[in-house]
């Protein structure tokens, strides 16, 4: 019998034989499910609560993406061979942390407003064009590629793998740039100085507090490299091919994309815009 038509584990179709070649961890797949599915709770409160909309709508997609995906996953624990929960799987956890970035991008306007906009080079407002069309793109080229890898078999699998390689090495570049000019932004910051407090305090209608903006700070730039880490472990787990070494290591997925992106949203959530930015609160309402 061909193992395409593998249904269930059986002596013709055993677990080493799948995709993943194991059977998904129940534990380690149930404590990301819960995490991602109270930051979803909390993302929505908090954005009715604040009326922080766009950041609050990307993050909560981006955190129910995660939890959807992490459920595909414990259903592929008692049948390892179950197409949906892999299809679920493969497409929320390819595409959610893409959301949790644009979230990051939408504040990167606020963010330099508040530092000193005359100390980076781009104009405030163009972080936000710039980088959340790349991140549009980048999305699209993974949910194409995810949606041609899910409903076809053999080398059209292989062609929506390509893309979703494309997509995520995109996301990569995407958001190597965007840590180029926060590096050159910072340093111009603490070249001029900017960063004493009498500079910060023309920020305070922005921000609810000195301490409180090098807090909310430290949490975005740490749940941006998180999700960088995630990205680049997924260029070489993607590209190695169905059923490569890497791809097949649960421990290092669970830590190198789940946790990576786990902390992220847990950071987003705890240091909400709409607690330490709240002149946002009447500007995403105007707008």
């Amino acid at each position: 019998m061909s193992r395409r038509l593998c249904t269930e584990v059986s002596a013709v179709c055993p677990v080493e034989a799948t995709t993943y070649g194991y059977r998904p961890d129940i534990a380690g797949n149930s404590i990301l499910l819960a995490v991602f599915g109270l930051c979803t709770i909390a993302q929505v409160v908090l954005g009715v609560r604040y009326k922080i909309v766009a950041f609050s709508i990307v993050v909560a997609i981006g955190c129910f993406g995660e939890t959807v995906g992490y459920g595909g996953r414990i259903m592929m624990n008692s049948n390892p061979w179950d197409m949906n929960g892999f299809r679920m799987q493969i497409c929320c956890l390819i595409l959610s942390p893409s959301f949790l970035a644009a979230g990051i991008y939408l504040m990167l306007k606020h963010i330099v407003l508040v530092l000193g906009p005359e100390k980076s080079r781009l104009k405030p407002r163009l972080y936000t064009w710039i980088f959340i069309t790349c991140d549009i793109f980048s999305i699209l080229l993974q949910a194409a590629g995810g949606g041609i890898a899910a409903s076809g078999s053999g080398n059209i699998i292989n062609t929506g793998n390509s893309v979703m390689i494309d997509g995520i090495a995109f996301q990569v570049a995407t958001m190597f740039v965007c840590l180029v000019l926060a590096a050159d932004f910072t340093f111009a910051l603490f070249r001029s100085r900017s960063l004493r407090n009498d500079e910060v305090e023309k920020g305070e209608a922005h921000a609810t507090s000195n301490n409180g903006l090098f807090y909310y700070l430290a949490c975005c730039s740490i749940a941006f490299l998180a999700i960088f880490v995630r990205s680049i472990y997924r260029l070489p787990e993607m590209s190695g091919g169905w059923g490569n070494p890497l791809m097949r290591n649960e421990r290092e997925f669970l830590i190198l994309d789940g946790a990576m992106v786990a902390l992220a949203a847990v950071l987003m959530t705890i240091a909400h815009p709409g607690i330490f930015f709240p002149a946002m609160r009447t500007g995403f309402a105007n707008n």
